[in-house]
């Protein structure tokens, strides 16, 4: 069978619909990893241990690619109004399961609070002491850091935040943003100064097409929830493999942290655990937000467009009706998801395609960096992988999405 050379993004193929039905799931997605890979550092390194990988991982990755996005989509300033753009097009933020609403004051003075999160949906049961750590010991640098990508004297403080006080109060926190020179100013992380290095941080992708029907860029007012389906074509496209990104450039983080605390073998055997259970989840909502067909056909077109194999101009692969050739890429360079995989590791692929049917399995041959993945078909349905049931604990395994009306938000000031 002829094989399809991937020579631009492979969500440029998509429709413009499915594609704004794509972006808020693979923010999700992003989001998720976590809720995939803390339960192993849980296990492996204890609580306090878990929070310190947290807060690397999240501080290493957040001001790259805030600031790709803002280039990307055109949003580059230095106030509040910005920093609130970027926090909507973050995987730290996936709209409606981190309900963030926003106030803005002035150019320097701004509040967000959040009607609903979904990281505290799933933390609360495990109790405050789970819900401290999410809340105080990983908010207060992250939001700092995140920030500092559009103004490194921005400081994020809390109003009130979990645990809640009543149990059932809303908002679930409140949070003030305000912009001063007399603010010490904020560095980046070790971490994310050697993230900074990765090729995910410089990958070049596809350029927006202004002319495109629909918006190119976010350069107006900040809107109160971004309708996707007001982008065009191309900025959507762009959108997507940003998103991507994120998620890579959070995982770089994330093993770089587990790899200061444990030998080569012992990180490698935990990222792959983090790997799998993201996959399965992720295949899972994106062959049904997009409804896409079962079989085969399915699982490859899942695959396709799945963030373990994307962006395009960043994981190299070749396409046919029934599997992919994976080529030498940019993502083997920064020991990224794709080289968790192989002839020697399928897990995460097979995770990836059961998602679509239980009876699909892969077949996989080559040498650790150039091999084939073809799907085919069981006998008999395999069990859910043990990483895929422990993401699925997430209430973001099962959220879905509402239509939202898109209202511009005016400064008061």
């Amino acid at each position: 069978m002829s094989a399809s050379v991937d020579m631009t993004s492979r969500y440029h193929e998509l429709a413009r619909t499915d594609l704004a039905d794509l972006v808020p799931e693979l923010l999700l997605a992003g989001q998720l990893i976590d809720r995939s890979g803390m339960a192993w550092c849980i296990s492996e390194f204890g609580r306090e241990g878990m929070l310190e990988v947290a807060i690397e991982e999240w501080m290493a990755a957040s001001p790259i690619y805030t600031e790709r996005m803002q280039r990307a989509l055109n949003f580059q300033g230095t106030d509040v109004v910005t920093i609130f753009k970027g926090l909507q097009l973050d995987i730290g933020a996936p709209p409606q399961f981190m309900d963030f609403r926003y106030h803005v004051e002035d150019a320097n003075h701004g509040t967000f609070h959040l009607d609903h999160c979904g990281a505290l949906m799933d933390v609360e049961p495990m109790g405050q002491e789970y819900v401290k750590g999410m809340c105080h010991d990983i908010e207060d640098p992250t939001f700092d850091a995140t920030a500092v990508a559009t103004n490194p004297k921005a400081q994020v403080r809390p109003v009130h935040r979990p645990p809640r006080t009543p149990p059932d109060r809303h908002p679930h926190c409140m949070w003030t943003v305000t912009i001063d020179e007399s603010h010490p100013a904020v560095d980046e992380s070790p971490g994310c100064t050697e993230n900074r290095k990765s090729r995910a941080a410089s990958v070049t992708l596809d350029p927006i097409d202004a002319g495109e029907q629909g918006k190119a860029d976010y350069s107006g007012p900040l809107l109160s929830d971004l309708d996707f389906a007001e982008f065009s074509h191309s900025a959507l496209t762009r959108i997507a493999d940003e998103v991507c990104l994120q998620m890579h450039l959070l995982n770089l983080g994330f093993v770089r942290a587990v790899s200061d605390r444990l030998d080569p073998e012992g990180a490698k055997a935990l990222c792959l655990k983090q790997l799998t259970g993201i996959a399965g989840i992720a295949a899972e909502r994106i062959h049904r937000a997009l409804r896409l067909p079962g079989g085969i056909a399915g699982a490859v077109r899942t695959l396709r467009l799945h963030p373990l194999l994307n962006p395009a101009a960043y994981v190299r692969a070749e396409f046919t009706e029934d599997g992919f050739t994976v080529r030498h890429s940019p993502a083997h360079e920064d020991n990224a998801w794709i080289a968790l995989c192989g002839p020697h590791s399928v897990k995460p692929l097979q995770a990836i395609v059961r998602a679509v049917d239980p009876c699909l399995d892969v077949v996989v041959e080559g040498d650790p960096v150039e091999w084939s993945c073809r799907v085919v078909e069981r006998d008999e349905a395999a069990e859910e992988f043990t990483e895929v049931a422990v993401t699925r604990v997430s209430t973001g395994s099962a959220f879905e999405f509402e239509p939202r009306r898109s209202l511009p938000i005016t400064p008061i000031g």
